[in-house]
């Protein structure tokens, strides 16, 4: 077997693996561990004790993302229960609160930790993943409607094709991929 496809294949084996049992204490791990400490300390908002602090509600919106039951309800339930087998106190399996404390959470966050994130990974990719030397980078991108908002015809201006007010605006997405890490 050639050895990219070797390295290739663990490395999707162990993806399946955590992402088929990792719950939002993993997540949570992760974000305060010793590598993504300092950066999520940076980014987090001013905020007092509740419930879901930013933290915590990051970590479950993460392995709320990776379960196959993407419901806050499904979460929510996931926290409560890791709660009380912890001897933590009980809290409420309402979801409201969760859905709030996920709408506070700033979309700056996210932005910075999937870049600084993609960046460690694609620095430790191996040396043979990359050609020559240099990393390999793929861009792919497409585009998707909106909804017809003032807001949204405010920044994304409709198309001059289109009649006044019949058209959706069109946005525009490109992703960049590093061949070797995958992020």
């Amino acid at each position: 077997m050639n050895p990219n496809q070797k390295h290739a294949s663990i490395q999707q084996c162990r993806t399946r693996k955590y992402a088929s049992c990792t719950d939002s204490y993993d997540f949570f791990n992760l974000l305060t561990g010793r590598e993504l400490f300092e950066v999520v300390e940076q980014l987090l908002p001013e905020h007092r004790e509740r419930t879901f602090p930013p933290t915590e509600t990051l970590s479950m919106f993460l392995a709320q993302a990776m379960h196959a039951d993407r419901s806050c309800q499904n979460i929510v339930n996931q926290s409560a229960i890791a709660r009380l087998t912890g001897g933590l106190p009980s809290i409420s399996t309402n979801t409201g609160a969760y859905c709030k404390a996920r709408q506070r959470l700033p979309v700056e966050i996210i932005s910075e930790l999937v870049c600084f994130t993609g960046k460690q990974s694609s620095d430790k990719a191996l040396e043979q993943w990359k050609w020559r030397g240099r990393p390999v980078k793929l861009i792919d991108g497409t585009t998707t409607t909106m909804p017809d908002t003032p807001e949204n015809q405010e920044v994304f201006p409709q198309q001059s094709a289109q009649e006044p007010g019949l058209g959706f605006p069109i946005c525009r997405i490109v992703g960049v991929i590093c061949l070797g890490s995958g992020t």
